[in-house]
C-alpha cells in the first residue's frame, strides 16, 4: 500500500492537475521537488521531467499569469536547483544537463523584465555560474557555455548590477567565461567571443574599469599568444601540404585566423578607448610586429619560390644555404614564419582591421622602417615610429609645406652618405632608390619578381592593395609609395598642379603585366588582375591619367600582345564563340574581391596546374588547350578594360549581343512590320509532357521567337518564348515530314558544364513545305548569327586580311553576294504573304499545278524583244548559229550549277515563291511592275529533269515559250531552279496574247 501511494503521488494520475499550464500544476511540481531533493538512479528520470515541466509553465506564466512567478519566488525554487547541482551522487550529471537546459530555455524565452529581475534578484544565478561542473562531460560543457551566452544577451545598463558586484569587485559571468577562450571546441570559443562582446557593449564605467584593470591585460595577452601559436601551426601546414592532397586542415586554420581578426576588429569598433589602447599595445608588441612583420626581414629573397613547402623543395633549397642571400628554411620554433605566410597574414590584417592607431603604425613600419632601427627590437622600433610621428605633427603645425617630407631635398638629404658608385647608379635609374635601406619594403618589392612563378608576388600584391585601400591609414603614410602625390607649383595659385607616383613600383607592375601576356608565362590570372587594379590606383589621380608616356607604351604593347595571343585560338568552331561570350559574361558579373581572395586557403599552396585540385580557374595555371584559350580570352578582356579606363573611354563593342535590342518575354510585337512578318510561320508546339500549344514562329536576325496572338490588338502578338538562334539544334522527324525537333539551349554558363535546354519540343507545321522552309531558315539563321559574331570578334582582334572567318554555310561566294545584294534591296523576304499575321484574313489561292511563273515569261518576252539585248548578242555571237547555241547552253548550265553550289545542304525540292524571290526578278529594270501576290496554291512539283531553251539571236522565242497559251508545260521541258516558282501572269499581258492569237 505504501508503494502504491508513492507511485500515485510521484507519477500516477492521482493528485496531478489536469491543466498543465496552471498555478496548481506548478504547486504539484514543487511538491515533487520537495520530496526528491536527493538525486538517485531511481528518481533521476522523474526529476528531469519535473524540471522540464517547470520551465514550460514558467514561460507560460511570464506571458499569461504573474502569480506563477510569484509562487516560484515565494518558494525559492532556484535553491532546489542549486541543491541538486551540488550533489555528487549517482546520476547527478544526468540531472545537471537537464537543469542547465531548463535554465537556458527559461532565460532565453522570458520577455517580461519584472520576471527577469525576480529570477536574478537573489544571486542564485551567480552561484550557478561559479558552480564546479564536470566539464569533462561534453553535454554539460555545451549547455553551460550556452547558458552563459544566453545570460550575456540579457545584459544592459539595468541588469549589469545583478552580475557585477562593485563592492566585492566580482564579475563571475565574464571571468568564468574567458577561461574557455582557448577551448578545443570551436563552438565554445565562438560563444566566449560573443559573450565578451556583449559585455563590452554595456555602457557602465565601473564595470569597464574592472575589465581594464583586472582582466584586459591577461586576457588580451593570452589572445595574442594563442593566435601566435595558431600561426605556427598554419605555417607548418603550408610546408607539409604543398601537394594539394590534404587541404581541409589548412582551410580550417585559415578560417580560424580570420575569426580571430574579425573578433579583434569587433572589439576595436566598439571605440572603448581604454580597451582599445590595451588591445593595440598587446597586438603590436607580442604578435603583429615580432611574428608577422619581422618574418619579412628574416631573409632576403631573390626568387618567388616558397621557402620550405615540402621535403622535395627542402632538399633543393638546402643546396643553396651557404649563400647569405638565398632562401632558407625557417625553424618553426624560432618565432618566425615563411615569407609567403607572413605576406598572406598581413594582407588579411589590413583587409579586416581598420583601427587607425593600429594599422597606421603597421603601415609606417612596413613602408618606412630603416635598417638601422631593425635590429634594436620591437620596443625601439615603436619608439622610433612615435618620435617620427611627433616630428611630423609638429612640422605640420609649424609649416604646411613641410607635409611634403618626401620631396627631392629630403631625398637628397637621405642620400648624402652613399658612395659614388651608388650615386651614379641612382642617376641612371633614380626609381630604384625607393626601397633602399628599408628592409621590409624591400622584401615586399623582391616578392614581386615573377621570373619563375607568381607564388610570392600574389601575396605581395594583396598586401600593397590592402594597405592602399585601408581607410584607417592616412595619406601622409602611403603617399608617393601607394598613392599619387600632388604638389602645387606656386603657393598662391592652385591651378598649376604637378602629379607624381611611385615609378619603381609601377615598373614592377608593368613587368608583371608584360610577362603575363607572354605565351609561356606562369602567371595566374588573379595575379594579373590585382596588378592592374593596383596600377590604376597608382596612376589615376583626381580622375586623370598621370601615367608617363613610356609606361603608356608598355601598356599598349601588352594589349597588343594579348590580342596576338588570342588570335592563335581564334577559330570558326562553335566552342570559341561560346567560350568568348561566357568568359565576358562571367567577368562582367563581378570584379575580383581581394578580401574574398585572401579567405581562400588554396592560394597558400604553390600554384596548381590541374583542375583536379578543385581550385578556381583564375587561381591556378591553365591545363590543356581549352583552358589556355579561356586564359587568353580573359587576358584580352582585362587588358582592353585597363586601356579603356586609362584613356577615359566607355566600352562600346562588347558584349557581342546588345540586350537592349533583343526581344524579351511578354513583349508585344507588331507582326505587320516586315521584321517579324517576313518569317512568320504557324506551328503547333508539342511538349514532352503531352501539352500542345498553337504558336507563330518568328525568326529574327539573332533570335527565335514563339508568338501568341494578342487578344486586345489586331495584328499584334506577345512573345512567349525567346531563344538565340546560335543556341538552337534542329533535326527532322523521320516519320513525319511536317515535324521538326527543336532544342533551344540556355546561354552557356561554363566552358565544361552541361548546357540545360531552355526548350526541347516537337514543332508540327501545316505542311511539309512550311516545315522545310522553317528548317532552312533556322539552320541558315543559326549559321549567320554565329558568323556575324565571329566577324565582330575578328574586328575586335584586328585580324589582318579578313573581317571574319569563312562560313561553311556559303561556298559559292559570288552568287551569295549577288543574292545578298538583292535581299538588301527588298529588306526582308516574305514567307507566304505580308498580310498573314494573326488577326488578318489570307486571300484564297487557286489550284493550278504545273503552270510556269508568268512573271518569268513576261521577262523573257521583254528581254527577247529588247533592241539593246539584240545588239549586244550580235556583237558577241559567232557566225555559226550552232556554236551560239552551244555557248548559250553552256552559260545556262554554268549559271545553274553556280546556283546549285550555293545551296548545298538545302532540300532539292522546289521551294515556294514566298520563301525566296527569283533572281531574275531582282535583276529587272526598276521601272517594271511585278505582281508579287500569289493567287494559286503551292504544290510540290515532280523532280524530273527538264531543260530550258534560250532565245535565238533574232530575239524570237522558241516553241516551248509559244506553247504557254495552253497553261501547261510539256514534260520534256526544263526550267532553271531559280525560276521554278508558280505565279500569275499580269492582266495586261493576257489581253495582248489573246489579241495576237
Amino acid at each position: 500500500m505504501k508503494m502504491f501511494r508513492s507511485r500515485s503521488w510521484f507519477g500516477g494520475g492521482w493528485g496531478r492537475p489536469k491543466n498543465p499550464h496552471s498555478l496548481e500544476h506548478l504547486k504539484y511540481l514543487y511538491n515533487v521537488l520537495s520530496r526528491n531533493q536527493t538525486v538517485s538512479e531511481h528518481n533521476r528520470e522523474l526529476l528531469v521531467e519535473t524540471l522540464r515541466s517547470i520551465a514550460e509553465i514558467l514561460i507560460w506564466g511570464d506571458q499569461n499569469d504573474s502569480s506563477v512567478f510569484d509562487f516560484f519566488l515565494e518558494k525559492n525554487m532556484l535553491s532546489f536547483f542549486l541543491r541538486i547541482m551540488r550533489q555528487r551522487s549517482g546520476g547527478s550529471n544526468y540531472v545537471c544537463v537537464q537543469l542547465l537546459q531548463t535554465l537556458n530555455i527559461l532565460f532565453e524565452n522570458i520577455r517580461n523584465e519584472t520576471s527577469l529581475y525576480y529570477l536574478l534578484s537573489n544571486n542564485h544565478v551567480n552561484s550557478i555560474i561559479v558552480h564546479k561542473f564536470d566539464f569533462s562531460n561534453e553535454e554539460v560543457m555545451a549547455y553551460y557555455i550556452s547558458f552563459l551566452k544566453t545570460l550575456s544577451l540579457k545584459l544592459n545598463a539595468h541588469t549589469i548590477h545583478f552580475f557585477y558586484n562593485e563592492h566585492t569587485n566580482d564579475f563571475p559571468l565574464y571571468t568564468e567565461a574567458i577561461k574557455f577562450f582557448n577551448h578545443p571546441e570551436t563552438m565554445v570559443r565562438i560563444a566566449v567571443r560573443t559573450l565578451t562582446l556583449n559585455v563590452y557593449k554595456v555602457d557602465d564605467a565601473s564595470m569597464l574599469a574592472f575589465i581594464r584593470d583586472r582582466t584586459a591585460a591577461p586576457y588580451f595577452s593570452n589572445i595574442a599568444w594563442f593566435i601566435g601559436k595558431h600561426i605556427q601551426e598554419l605555417d607548418m601546414c603550408v610546408r607539409n601540404e604543398a601537394d594539394h592532397h590534404s587541404q581541409n586542415r589548412l582551410a580550417d586554420l585559415v578560417a580560424e585566423h580570420l575569426d580571430h581578426l574579425h573578433y579583434i576588429n569587433d572589439i576595436l569598433c566598439l571605440n572603448i578607448t581604454d580597451l582599445n589602447h590595451v588591445l593595440t599595445d598587446h597586438l603590436l608588441h607580442k604578435l603583429l610586429i615580432p611574428l608577422y612583420i619581422y618574418s619579412l626581414a628574416s631573409h632576403r629573397r631573390k626568387s618567388s619560390l616558397p621557402e620550405g613547402v615540402n621535403q622535395a623543395v627542402a632538399k633543393i633549397l638546402s643546396k643553396t644555404l651557404s649563400r647569405p642571400d638565398s632562401p632558407r628554411l625557417q625553424d618553426p620554433l624560432s618565432g618566425r614564419v615563411s615569407c609567403v605566410v607572413a605576406l598572406f597574414l598581413l594582407s588579411q590584417v589590413f583587409l579586416i582591421l581598420s583601427h587607425s592607431p593600429l594599422v597606421q603604425s603597421l603601415a609606417w613600419i612596413i613602408l618606412k622602417t630603416d635598417s638601422t632601427v631593425l635590429d634594436k627590437g620591437v620596443n625601439k622600433l615603436l619608439e622610433h615610429y612615435e618620435s617620427e610621428k611627433k616630428l611630423l605633427e609638429d612640422s605640420m603645425n609649424n609649416e604646411a609645406s613641410a607635409v611634403n617630407f618626401t620631396s627631392k631635398e629630403a631625398l637628397l638629404e637621405d642620400l648624402r652618405n652613399i658612395t659614388d658608385e651608388e650615386k651614379e647608379k641612382l642617376a641612371k635609374n633614380p626609381s630604384e632608390n625607393v626601397a633602399m635601406h628599408k628592409p621590409f619594403l624591400e622584401t615586399v618589392y623582391s616578392a614581386l619578381d615573377c621570373s619563375e612563378n607568381d607564388y610570392g608576388a600574389l601575396f605581395a600584391l594583396c598586401l600593397l592593395y590592402a594597405m592602399a585601400n585601408n581607410k584607417g591609414i592616412t595619406s601622409d603614410v602611403i603617399e608617393q609609395v601607394l598613392k599619387p602625390k600632388k604638389s602645387f607649383m606656386s603657393k598662391c595659385s592652385s591651378k598649376d598642379i604637378k602629379y607624381s607616383y611611385n615609378v619603381y613600383l609601377v615598373e614592377k607592375l608593368l613587368l608583371i603585366i608584360s610577362l603575363a601576356c607572354q605565351p609561356t608565362c606562369r602567371i595566374r590570372l588573379v595575379t594579373l588582375e590585382i596588378s592592374l587594379k593596383l596600377l590604376l590606383h597608382l596612376v589615376i589621380c583626381d580622375g586623370k591619367n598621370i601615367l608617363l608616356e613610356p609606361h603608356r607604351a608598355v601598356i599598349e604593347t601588352a594589349k597588343s600582345q594579348s590580342m596576338t595571343l588570342l588570335r592563335n585560338f581564334y577559330k570558326s568552331e562553335e566552342i570559341f564563340l561560346d567560350m568568348f561570350e561566357h568568359e565576358y559574361c562571367d567577368m562582367s558579373k563581378s570584379s575580383l574581391n581581394v578580401e574574398w581572395l585572401c579567405m581562400d586557403s588554396a592560394i597558400l599552396l604553390p600554384p596548381a596546374g590541374t583542375p583536379l585540385t578543385g581550385i578556381d580557374f583564375i587561381k591556378r595555371l591553365p591545363c590543356g588547350e581549352s583552358e589556355k584559350a579561356r586564359r587568353a580570352i580573359r587576358l584580352y578582356f582585362l587588358m582592353r578594360n585597363t586601356v579603356l579606363t586609362l584613356s577615359g573611354e566607355m566600352e562600346t563593342q562588347l558584349p557581342l549581343t546588345n540586350p537592349q535590342s533583343c526581344v524579351q518575354i511578354e513583349q508585344a510585337l507588331d507582326l505587320s512590320i516586315s521584321r517579324y512578318n517576313s518569317d512568320l510561320i504557324a506551328c503547333t508546339v508539342l511538349y514532352k509532357d503531352g501539352m500542345k500549344m498553337r504558336r507563330f514562329l518568328v525568326i529574327d536576325v539573332l533570335q527565335l521567337i514563339l508568338v501568341e496572338p494578342d487578344n486586345k490588338r489586331l495584328g499584334w502578338g506577345v512573345a512567349k518564348l525567346v531563344g538565340f538562334l546560335q543556341d538552337i539544334e534542329v533535326t527532322g522527324d523521320k516519320d513525319d515530314s511536317r515535324c521538326l525537333h527543336i532544342t533551344i539551349h540556355r546561354p552557356i554558363s561554363g566552358a565544361t558544364t552541361n548546357r540545360v535546354p531552355l526548350l526541347s519540343a516537337k514543332f508540327l507545321f501545316d505542311d511539309n513545305i512550311r516545315c522545310m522552309a522553317a528548317k532552312q531558315r533556322l539552320t541558315k539563321g543559326r549559321l549567320k548569327a554565329r558568323q556575324k559574331k565571329m566577324q565582330h570578334i575578328a574586328r575586335l582582334l584586328e585580324i589582318p586580311g579578313q573581317s571574319g572567318p569563312p562560313s561553311p554555310a556559303f561556298t559559292g561566294q559570288g552568287l551569295y553576294t549577288c543574292r545578298a545584294t538583292g535581299r538588301n534591296l527588298r529588306e526582308n523576304r516574305q514567307l507566304f504573304t505580308a498580310s498573314r499575321a494573326p488577326g488578318f484574313a489570307a486571300p484564297k489561292r487557286e489550284s493550278s499545278p504545273g503552270v510556269l511563273h508568268r512573271a518569268d515569261e513576261s521577262r523573257r518576252h521583254r528581254d527577247g524583244d529588247s533592241p539593246h539585248r539584240l545588239s549586244n548578242l550580235r556583237k558577241e555571237l559567232n557566225p555559226s548559229p550552232s556554236s551560239n547555241n552551244v555557248k548559250k547552253e553552256t552559260r545556262s548550265r554554268e549559271a545553274s550549277s553556280s546556283r546549285t553550289k550555293s545551296r548545298e545542304g538545302s532540300p532539292k525540292m522546289p521551294r515556294p515563291r514566298s520563301e525566296e524571290i527569283p533572281l531574275e526578278l531582282i535583276k529587272k529594270a526598276s521601272h517594271s511592275i511585278i505582281d508579287m501576290a500569289p493567287k494559286i496554291n503551292i504544290l510540290p512539283r515532280p523532280q524530273s529533269a527538264k531543260t530550258e531553251s534560250e532565245p535565238c539571236a533574232s530575239g524570237l522565242i522558241n516553241d516551248n515559250a509559244q506553247s504557254k497559251e495552253s497553261g501547261v508545260l510539256k514534260e520534256t521541258t526544263t526550267i532553271s531552279e531559280e525560276t521554278s516558282f508558280i505565279g500569275d501572269r499580269q492582266s495586261d499581258k493576257k489581253s495582248e496574247e489573246r489579241e495576237a492569237v
